[in-house]
Formats: C-alpha cells, structure tokens, sequence
C-alpha cells in the first residue's frame, strides 16, 4: 500500500492534518523506497487504530525509546498522523499518566511543537490544540544496570577408580589424594603467589591500575568506551563585558557569567571578522566550559580557588590571554564565509543552566570531570553537530542517524537563521 493509499484511510481532520502539513514542504512521505514503506506501513497501522488504544500505549513507548522519529532520522507524515491520533488521549491525561510513558511523551511532545505540523494544526484549531505538559516535575528516569553475567564453572573429571570410568563432576573439584594430589596443591599455591606478586609490581611501578575494593580488579576510566556528546560539559553562559584581544586582531575576550560564585569567567573567541561586538554585548550563549582544576597550579599559596568538578575541557592560551570557556558557534554550511551565528539557549535561561541532548541515553548522564586530550573526544563528536531545518541545535549519531537536539530543562538550543551549519 501506497502512503497516498493509506492516508486516504485516515478519517477527518486526523487526514486534513496530515495533508495540510505536506503542502508546507518540510516533510514528505519517505526519502527512499525503503522508508516510504515504512510510512505507509505507520499511516497504516494508524489508520486502524489499534495502535494508539490506551492498552498499546506501553509498548508504542517501548517503540520510540531509541527514536526521534518514527521513520529514519526526519519528519514523516507517519509523525504528524501519529501525533494525530495520539492527541484525543494526551489531551486527557494528567501528568502521572504520561509520566509513566516518558519516550512517547517525549515524541509527542517533539511532533506537536514542528512548524509544519503547528501550521496545519492551527488551521484546523482547536481539534489540535497544543497540548501543555508539565516536565518540569517529571520523576527521574530509572535505569536498571545490566545484570552480570554468571560464569559457568568449568568441568573437571573426577578421578578414576579402578573398574570405574571417570566421572565428571559440573559443579565442584573433588579432593585428589596422594602424591600426585600434593604436587597439584603446590603448582596451584605457586601460581597464586606469583600473580599476587605481579599485580603488587604493576601497582608499585605507578602505572594507574588501582585494585576495586574487594574485587581486585581495576576500576574502569571515566572516559572508557566510544566518545558520546553527553560526555561534554555545556552550559547557558552569559556576556557582561567584552573588548577586542590587545594583541590579536580577530580576538574577543569576553567576561561570561555561568553563574558560578567566583564569578565570570575570561573567554577568548575568533569571532571578530564574523559578529560585530555590537551583536556581542550582553549575549546569552552556549559555552562548552574548561577546567580549572588544570590551572590551579598557576596560583600562589594560600589562593584557593572554588572548583566545579563538571568543568571539563582544559584551558587555553591564546595570546597571552587564558581562556577558561569555548562558544559553541553554528557556521554555514558554505565555510565561514556563509557566516557564523552563537548558538543561543532558549529564551528565560539563566547563567549556569545544564544543557544536555535529548534522549534516554544522554539526558540524565553526568559529563566527564575532565576531557582527556589525548583521546580526543570533541574533536571525535563534534563532526555530528548540526543545525536542523527548524534551526534547532543537534546532535545526529553517524552510525544510527539519530538526532539528538541540545536543550535545557526550559527548551532547545537554535542558531538564529542557519540551517545544516556545522557545530563547534
């Protein structure tokens, strides 16, 4: 079945809906053949209902834990039929109801709030009305850790009476008498010994490797595994001064506030012969803020210095000047030439507001106490930063192709008009 055909199935207005949001031209129905299937397969599934009953709400979030969209990484009119469908029951509900399906409240939420679908909706108000929910007193999204699996203990043969064939034993070693027994026991004592040794070596050669207490083994790096963006610690930064570097022509220094209690903190930034200082002054930004646990070293006893342990991205030296913050910029996706814009944090930010990216995996992950330079971990990441078509900052995961837009708890993160710009 064609999307056309299946969307001929939906009933008025849930069919005017979908309709009206494809005239706007921000979406369609699948960009391959493989995900126009996929769409009408949704509109399908839509069109009979039973997919949207309060009993299959369960498993419809389920569903859309690891999803942006329902269909690949854009919006489809499997979306906006989806919210339409979906919009009679969250209409309804009361906030311990959705709480209790957090990705799909999550999707709906994302869906109602696109411009196409907003359009479409409006014109059909109020069968579609923008439905308000309350995630600010949303409970915290519990994550069952992995269980551990269980090793199998290893098969050994019993040993052989005479007359008897040997037995295995699944579950336990038996006892072996005798000399042969004895010298067993000492080759087992003698390689105990000489691997206890080795670990208080490697310990005492000072190569990292601390023992986990009681287990032995050592503690795994905060940064192990693949680089992911939540591992970046970003916040809404403020500007209460700025001036051009004394000694560098295309160099702002700026003061920003990020609402820490020693105050603003000195920021370098290239952005000179891209942003006017006029457009500069008293901006609210994005900024991906450096550690100053690596520059404590620079002050003389007794200055004590008060130590955010999220702020992770080393400080750097530009000019002369120390910079202890980076702005997160959108530049075109024709170069610098095309034009550079601040990413800016939704509006009634205030200073030191988290700003994390959306979905289960990142939302509540803690960033690293420090970046490690030698693994390269923004570098890493930041080729998936991007601006959507709704200008909204994102995160798009290469391997998966799954958006990940940059928020706070009030609202996303835009850059002011440019569209598909590269992050950084």
């Amino acid at each position: 079945m064609t999307s056309a055909a299946a969307v001929s199935k939906l009933q008025s207005p849930l069919r005017d809906l979908v309709v009206g949001a494809a005239q706007d031209g921000t979406q369609d129905f699948g960009k391959s053949e493989k995900d126009k299937a996929e769409v009408a397969e949704w509109i399908g599934k839509v069109a009979q209902g039973d997919i949207v009953k309060p009993e299959a709400l369960k498993d419809l979030d389920i569903q859309l834990v690891p999803r942006t969209y329902a269909v690949s990484n854009y919006l489809t009119a499997a979306d906006v039929a989806l919210f339409g469908a979906l919009h009679p029951t969250f209409s309804q509900l009361q906030p311990t109801q959705y709480y209790s399906h957090p990705a799909l409240t999550r999707y709906f939420d994302h869906i109602q709030t696109r411009p196409s679908v907003r359009k479409s909706a409006e014109a059909l108000a109020p069968a579609f009305s923008l439905v308000s929910l309350d995630f600010s007193n949303a409970p915290a999204i519990e994550r069952k850790a992995a269980e551990p699996k269980k090793k199998e203990k290893a098969l050994k043969p019993d040993v052989a009476k005479p007359g008897k064939e040997a037995a295995v034993a699944p579950a336990e070693v038996k006892t072996v008498d005798g000399a042969e027994g004895k010298a067993q026991k000492k080759e087992k004592k003698e390689k105990k010994e000489k691997k206890e040794n080795k670990k208080e070596g490697a310990a005492e050669g000072g190569e990292g490797k601390k023992k986990a207490a009681g287990g032995g083994k050592g503690v795994p790096a905060e940064d192990a595994g693949e680089p992911v963006p939540s591992m970046i610690d970003l916040r809404v930064g403020h500007i209460v001064d700025i001036m051009k570097h004394p000694d560098a022509d295309g160099l702002y220094v700026e003061q920003i506030d990020f609402g820490e209690e020693t105050g603003p903190r000195t920021v370098v930034s290239g952005l000179v012969h891209y942003i006017p200082i006029e457009q500069m002054q008293d901006k609210w930004l994005v900024g991906v803020v450096r550690s100053v646990v690596a520059i404590l070293d620079d002050f003389p006893a007794p200055f004590s210095l008060s130590v955010n342990p999220q702020c992770n991205l080393k400080p750097a030296n530009m000019r002369g000047v120390k910079s202890f913050a980076m702005v997160l910029c959108a530049t075109s996706k024709g170069g610098k030439e095309g034009g550079i814009e601040l990413v800016n944090p939704p509006p009634n930010s205030k200073p030191g507001d988290r700003i994390y990216f959306e979905g289960v995996d990142f939302e509540n992950a803690t960033p690293l106490s420090q970046l490690n330079p030698k693994k390269k971990i923004f570098e890493t990441i930041q080729p998936g930063f991007t601006t959507l078509e709704s200008n909204e900052a994102a995160w798009v995961n290469p391997i998966t192709q799954s958006v990940h837009r940059i928020r706070t708890k009030d609202g996303f993160c835009v850059a002011p008009t440019l569209v598909g710009a590269s992050l950084s």
